[in-house]
């Protein structure tokens, strides 16, 4: 064999050593977000569930997305408009004789209108939305976001605005006129 076509072999075991532990990685990330989402589908109405992210644990929907809150909200009162649901999807109740107890939640789970009429999840009274830029479970991108009249909250499961700060910084708002990462609103 040349000395070329050693080091070819070389380079493409290389690579395929490095493509299977890339996707070793990929597989345990994916294991990690799978088993918080399965013991979500596990809890009763699979509505939500705790997660633990870069803030701590927080309310995360069924899929395991991070839940957040609006302090221009009231507790019982959605103020997001069609267009901030757009942006901020509401957390859906179950149909039927709503929202049950979910284990590791402490804060009292309801539901509510929303100002589109829909029905909405509460914890705590306060009303429950999830962020189009957060892209996978454990994604807390809305954390501390100011727009539509207030700033969002990641929800911990006494129902309670999670504000420390996160180990990760968060995107930051690009000025006060509540444009941000390119969304206009």
């Amino acid at each position: 064999m040349s000395r070329s076509t050693f080091t070819v072999r070389l380079l493409g075991a290389s690579a395929t050593l490095l493509l299977a532990a890339a996707c070793g990685n990929s597989a345990a990330t994916t294991a990690t977000h799978d088993a918080g989402i399965s013991a979500i589908k596990s809890a009763p109405g699979g509505v939500l569930g705790v997660a633990t992210t870069s803030l701590g644990p927080v309310l995360v929907d069924s899929k395991g997305f991070t839940v957040y809150m609006l302090t221009a909200d009231s507790p019982g009162h959605s103020t997001c408009s069609a267009q901030c649901v757009q942006y901020w999807p509401l957390v859906s109740a179950p149909a039927g004789s709503g929202v049950p107890p979910v284990q590791g939640v402490g804060a009292a789970l309801a539901a509510t209108k929303a100002t589109t009429g829909a029905s909405m999840v509460t914890a705590g009274g306060w009303p429950l939305y999830t962020f189009v830029k957060d892209k996978a479970p454990g994604d807390v991108a809305g954390e501390g976001v100011k727009t539509f009249g207030g700033t969002w909250y990641a929800v911990s499961p006494s129902g309670k605005a999670v504000t420390a700060p996160a180990t990760t910084t968060p995107a930051t708002s690009s000025g006060a006129s509540g444009v941000r990462d390119g969304y206009g609103y």
